[in-house]
């Protein structure tokens, strides 16, 4: 899925293309993937001759302002990714150009919106889990209201991490992956987080000692800054708005590298589970 770096590198690309455009057309092939409102004709009647006013992230959530006080909300879910660039139509199929448009894993398009000037901004997602809202300022208050801070925000200090975590009781890992705690961390930068503050994921939240809260919240404000500049992580099927793979991986140091040796310590990589997700980790660096 998607994460806070890879929805923050696809909505800092939209700002700087498609702000200021106005929305022609829209065309899905899984009504499904609209939840708000449920009829895909009012959903396109809502937004079509609408311009494009500001385009933000919350959480994981893209968020694109229109005129007329609506919310375009699109959260790209387990594969899904937004692209950037023009499609010809055959039959129902969107045939892409060459280039990294046409890499298989983008060509799973089931939303795609029309601007002027022919330009286009599909969503391709191979499972479909991806979702499309139109919403008015009070709907998108209480759609995000459950999201705890932003850890990006100047206003996320470490006196702020410390009280989001004073809260919820379970394993650092799980914590840092509660969105009501702190909005936009998933699988792949919790166990990175965590291996860069040497603390095990499976360390109640309760047993944390302060030097090991700060090593976390260094990890948090070094780690996700550092995805975003490579443009996010594309073990799985995340891409940049132009088809492109994110550079991350090479500063993958724990996630998927089980059965590998540890980039700081030498000793092997391992894998266990944890409420049903995986959690990597170095045995050696971080102990229990």
């Amino acid at each position: 899925m998607p994460e806070l770096p890879e929805v923050e590198t696809t909505v800092r690309d939209l700002q700087k293309k498609i702000l200021g455009r106005n929305i022609k057309d829209i065309w899905t092939d899984f009504q499904k993937m609209i939840k708000k409102p449920r009829d895909f004709k009012d959903f396109k009647k809502g937004i079509e001759g609408r311009k494009i006013e500001n385009i933000r992230r919350r959480g994981k959530n893209i968020l694109i302002d229109l005129s007329g006080n609506k919310t375009l909300l699109i959260h790209q879910k387990l594969t899904g990714h937004l692209l950037l660039g023009k499609w010809k139509k055959k039959g129902n199929i969107w045939l892409p150009p060459p280039g990294p448009l046409s890499e298989k894993v983008n060509t799973y398009i089931h939303l795609l919106f029309t601007f002027d000037g022919g330009q286009q901004l599909a969503l391709s997602d191979l499972r479909k889990f991806a979702k499309a809202e139109l919403l008015n300022k009070d709907e998108l208050k209480k759609e995000l209201s459950s999201l705890g801070p932003e850890p990006l925000d100047k206003s996320f200090t470490f006196e702020n991490f410390t009280e989001a975590l004073s809260r919820p009781r379970g394993k650092i890992k799980q914590v840092l992956m509660d969105q009501t705690v702190i909005a936009g961390i998933g699988n792949i930068y919790s166990d990175e987080i965590l291996w860069r503050a040497k603390v095990h994921p499976f360390k109640e939240i309760s047993q944390l000692s302060e030097k090991e809260l700060k090593n976390i919240y260094r990890a948090i404000k070094k780690t996700l800054p550092l995805a975003i500049k490579l443009c996010g992580e594309s073990i799985s099927d995340y891409r940049t708005l132009f088809g492109e793979a994110g550079f991350f991986d090479k500063a993958r140091k724990v996630y998927r590298r089980e059965g590998e040796k540890c980039n700081r310590c030498g000793t092997i990589i391992k894998r266990v589970k944890l409420a049903g997700r995986s959690a990597h980790f170095c045995p050696q660096c971080q102990r229990l």
